[in-house]
């Protein structure tokens, strides 16, 4: 029976709630990790789910090592579960309203310093993958784009009059991004060459040797490769352009509300995370500067 009120409920998230592929996956994951929970403790699915069940689940899931961030995720799986299942009155009340994870320290978001995205972003090669590359680089870091935004990126959502792409975010909401100059030199270098690779009505704006829409972890481990390359000391993934993006808009324009927009963040509370990376520099250049800072 609760089988098919499952495949109802995962068919509401994507057809009505519009949940990436993504997303879909991590609540089929949270959602059967709990059933086998259920399951193993022989509790009856739905009616005899109550909180308790819910905080005794969460505490055995944070002792085996899962993070607070991780099982905030996983409630709110569970608490838009227990809502549906409401709604269409398989349940009474919702069992996971009011529990709580754990609170753990919010980690800051790594940044890539403006000396090394300058050397990162200049390619001298004639290799039509390097010249794909410096144009997935150019639009990750020039506009903020998540990876998925990238990978699903469509020739008809690039416009060159206005120099803004229509990107599709979380949810499937749209927003427009602008790009700067040096981001479409890059792009429409990409496009003259483009055409050896793409297969007949492909219109993904990137796309693999094989002429069909570039992979996500494609583009994680180009990223990869071009960090040795360039003799980068850290590890280059798609987000850590997207933290660097964030960090250097907020620095120069001091505009919480316009790096939120650019973002695609629904919550201030979200990108508010920049502005403790801000403080954190700070925080380094009054150590090293402030004659009563330091230490002898």
């Amino acid at each position: 029976m609760f089988d098919s009120e499952l495949q109802a409920f995962y068919q509401y998230l994507q057809s009505e709630k519009r949940y990436s592929e993504h997303t879909l996956k991590n609540y089929q994951r949270d959602i059967r990790s709990f059933i086998e929970y259920c399951q193993t403790r022989e509790i009856a699915l739905w009616q005899s789910i109550d909180s308790q069940h819910v905080r005794d689940y969460v505490a055995q899931r944070h002792r085996k090592g899962l993070s607070g961030k991780s099982i905030q995720r996983l409630l709110s799986s569970l608490r838009s579960l227990f809502k549906y299942l409401i709604k269409y009155q398989k349940l009474k009340t919702n069992p996971a309203v009011g529990v709580t994870a754990p609170r753990t320290l919010r980690k800051l978001p790594e940044v890539l310093s403006p000396d090394d995205l300058n050397h990162l972003l200049t390619l001298d090669d004639s290799d039509p993958l390097a010249i794909r590359d410096m144009a997935i680089m150019e639009l990750l870091y020039g506009c903020g784009l998540r990876l998925s935004e990238l990978v699903d990126l469509n020739l008809n959502q690039i416009d060159w009059q206005s120099s803004t792409l229509n990107v599709i975010g979380k949810g499937r909401k749209q927003r427009l991004t602008p790009f700067g100059q040096k981001a479409a030199q890059a792009v429409k270098k990409w496009l003259a060459t483009r055409s050896r690779y793409v297969a007949e009505n492909e219109q993904a704006v990137f796309v693999s040797q094989r002429g069909t829409r570039i992979s996500a972890s494609c583009v994680q481990q180009r990223l990869k490769k071009w960090a040795t390359v360039k003799g980068l000391d850290r590890r280059l993934y798609p987000h850590l352009m997207r933290h660097s993006f964030a960090s250097h808009i907020l620095q120069s324009s001091q505009d919480l509300r316009a790096v939120q927009e650019l973002l695609g963040h629904a919550n201030l509370t979200t990108t508010q995370i920049y502005t403790h990376v801000d403080f954190q520099q700070l925080a380094k250049v009054y150590d090293a500067a402030h004659p009563r800072a330091k230490k002898k």
